[in-house]
This record gives C-alpha cells, structure tokens and sequence, in this order.
C-alpha cells in the first residue's frame, strides 16, 4: 500500500519509523528484532535509508597511500524487499542523488518495482566528506527535484532510452524531504521553502520533515508551507535523545535548535542513561501534542534503538 493512501484513508495519527540497513558483515537479526519489538503498535511503514559510497585513505605498511571506494551499509533494496515480504509493512527505501548516476537511479527503481515496493523517499543526501560543496556524479542528479522529476517521468512509462517500446509506467508513491529549521546549506529560509515546494510541484505526495524538538517550529513551517500553495500531507519526524553529548552533537549536525528547558536539563544529567530518561519524556510530550493536533504520521528515528521508542508511541497513542 502506498504511504499516501495509508495517510488519506487513517481516521487518526499513524506511527511509523526509520531503521539503518546493517553494516557490511552483519546480518539482519538486530534489524529484525527492533521491528518486532514495534509491531505491536502498529507501524504503517518502514522507511529504510541508503547510503552511498564513501571515500577511505589507508596508509600501506610500506608508507604509501592507497585510496577505497567502500559501502559500509550495502543491500538497501534486498532489505526493503526482506522486510515488506516478511512482516507485510509498506516499506520506503530512501534514493539518493549523492552517488549515483541517473542510469543507477532508475535501474534501482525498476528493481523495486519487481519486488512489490510502491514506496520511495527521494532526497538528495550527503556530499563526500572531504568536499566542502555538494557534487553529483557525472550524469547524476545535482538536487532532489531533479530526482522527483525521474521518478514522475517512469510513473508515466518514460524511461531514460526514449525509444523503449511498451513501456511499463512505474507507479511510486513519492516521499521528499522538508527542513522546518531551514537546510543548512540554504541562505533563508524562504529560498528553502520555495525549494521545497519546486519538489511537491514535481510531483512529491508528501513530505517528511528533519528532526525537531520544538512543535511549534513544526506548527509554523506547516503554516508557512500553506501560505505558499503546498498542500501535501507534512509529516513529523521525531527523534529521541539517547546520548548526553548530542545536546551539542545534533545542533552541529543538522543545524536545528535545542529549546532551552531541554538543553538546560540535558545539561544537568551526569551520564548516558540520564540523558537518554530525559530525552525520552520530551520526545512523549512532543508527541502527544503533535497526537493531539492530527499530525498525519509521527515518525520516529530510531537508528536501531526501539525499548525508548516503544516508550514514546505507548503513550502517545
């Protein structure tokens, strides 16, 4: 089932989450065990990231440099299929520009297709860490817009060989990304919003937004989404603290804000487990008013941690 039509026929809040894929050389027991500590709640979907390659240099024993291409997280599209197969949960395998080529991109989309996922969050991830400014693949795409455009395109049967006969249209639901505290590349948060909409204008079904901590940024960047012509379902994304050092760890990443009370209180604890206590009832109390206020979905990043996640949708729904 498709994400929007599990949103436009819910009669309340549905809960739904994040999971990475393993690392290269585990195996999907853990993935697995922190989906079936959730499914009595409920989820109506799975979204699943991707990652790309990343660049290592590794010192050889004989004092040169040697340079590796790796994929620490492999196998996003046989993973996505595992799970939807085997516990029957829609899944959303995230696609990316960052690292692959348009050719790639719909060759992972027709893979998908064959497997019975309608599902996709398109964004345009991360650059290589070693450059300061976002670089596409040659013949890749340079934003998500651009993305959300080749996927529309194969929803209607066009495909990257023009003269393909009895072509199949691919029909994806399409998830994109918004930044309630604006992208951190983005000058104002207005270009951003005018970016935003360019993706739902290209053919985006819904959005899901960064983490956040204060609703009402929330609450205000779904009215300004309005203001401009966006009406696609906004759907929270909530995270749960879980360390004391991501009081400054998570602002330097995803350049969002901490409100006061939780910074000072993060501030107060004397460890881990004091920390994660803490960022555990802020993420209930944020998600019992985003219940309280018809939120379409609250979903949650879990990054493979579930006992405090079960926590939240307990009392939430």
């Amino acid at each position: 089932m498709k994400v929007i039509d599990i949103i436009n026929n819910a009669k309340k809040t549905v809960f739904s989450f994040e999971l990475l894929p393993p690392l290269k050389g585990n195996d999907t027991s853990k993935l697995y065990r922190t989906i079936e500590s959730l499914t009595e709640f409920d989820p109506k979907y799975i979204n699943l990231t991707t990652h790309r390659d990343e660049i290592e240099f590794k010192e050889m024993d004989d004092g040169s440099i040697v340079k590796r291409t790796i994929r620490k997280r492999p196998g996003t599209v046989a993973i996505a299929a595992a799970i939807q197969h085997k516990y029957g949960i829609p899944v959303v395998p995230h696609i990316l520009c960052g690292g692959f080529t348009k050719s790639e991109t719909e060759h992972v989309l027709i893979d998908l297709n064959f497997l019975g996922i309608k599902n996709v969050l398109a964004l345009r991830g991360d650059g290589v860490k070693s450059q300061h400014v976002f670089k596409p693949e040659s013949n890749g795409h340079s934003n998500a817009v651009q993305l959300v455009k080749q996927i529309k395109d194969l929803k209607e049967g066009t495909y990257l060989e023009k003269d393909l006969k009895n072509s199949t249209p691919l029909d994806f639901c399409i998830g994109v990304a918004g930044y309630p505290e604006k992208h951190f590349e983005c000058p104002n948060r207005e270009l951003d919003l005018n970016y935003l909409k360019q993706k739902v204008d290209a053919g985006a079904d819904y959005i899901v937004t960064q983490m956040f901590f204060d609703n009402k940024v929330y609450y205000d960047f779904v009215d300004k989404c309005r203001e401009i012509g966006i009406t696609v379902p906004i759907i929270p994304g909530i995270k749960p603290i879980n360390l004391k050092n991501q009081l400054t760890v998570l602002p330097k990443i995803f350049s969002i804000d901490l409100p006061a009370e939780l910074a000072s209180e993060l501030a107060k604890c004397k460890n881990n487990e004091e920390a994660r206590r803490v960022g555990t009832e802020w993420a209930i109390y944020q998600s019992k008013d985003l219940v309280a206020h018809n939120a379409p979905s609250l979903h949650i990043y879990t990054y493979g941690i579930s006992d405090n996640v079960k926590e939240i949708v307990k009392a939430a729904f």
